[in-house]
């Protein structure tokens, strides 16, 4: 698998996801947000492959994993991660942690300091965790968790920081089933997940 930085704003190209395959799909069709992708590894030139691979399709192929990412609008040395989405069929396989982690290096190559990241879900939260985020302890006005990292490290591991996240979805998902609440009660108990190595991967040169 390849992680790849495909662009940075203001001159990022575009993504087909197939919308029935990945959440947000129509959030990377926009070039603002820079963009990075985890992606099959492509043949070697040598290898011989089939009309059908060649064929042009309506979705770029290939993709298990995307982010969107843009300056934040009032702190310039702050990168935000806009939207990730995995494929639905490779979900549960650490692949968009590992993607965030990817996006973290890369942008502390570019003269970031810091990281963000704002998540509507447990499972979205543990994976942050996971690429080296934590939560900061507020939501934006879209009741998201607001994690964050420094660009080239991991942040400080604070376990009641993490469980205090988990609480504020407990509270909210009301109407859980026994098995979600179990589950998520297992996520709290076990306290922030083991960090990820990022991937090496490839960054786009400026503007590109």
């Amino acid at each position: 698998m390849d992680f790849v930085a495909l662009g940075w704003p203001p001159d990022a190209p575009t993504l087909r996801l197939d919308y029935r395959r990945f959440a947000y799909a129509g959030k990377f069709v926009l070039g603002s947000t820079g963009k990075a992708v985890a992606r099959r590894v492509e043949p070697r030139a040598t290898e011989s492959r089939s009309p059908a691979a060649d064929a042009r399709t309506e979705y770029d192929e290939g993709v298990f994993a995307a982010a969107s990412f843009s300056p934040d609008r009032t702190d310039g040395d702050c990168l935000c991660v806009r939207y990730v989405t995995v494929r639905d069929d490779r979900q549960g396989e650490g692949i968009g942690a590992r993607l965030l982690a990817f996006v973290a290096g890369r942008a502390a190559d570019r003269g970031y300091d810091r990281v963000r990241i704002a998540v509507n879900n447990p499972a979205a939260y543990v994976a942050a965790h996971r690429a080296g985020f934590a939560f900061v302890g507020r939501e934006t006005g879209l009741a998201e968790l607001v994690c964050e990292r420094p660009a080239g490290r991991p942040a400080e591991r604070d376990a009641d920081a993490y469980r205090d996240g988990l609480d504020r979805y407990r509270e909210r998902e009301l109407g859980l089933d026994a098995d979600a609440a179990a589950r998520l009660d297992a996520k709290r108990a076990a306290g922030p997940p083991p960090v990820v190595d990022p991937p090496t991967g490839a960054g786009a040169e400026p503007g590109s």
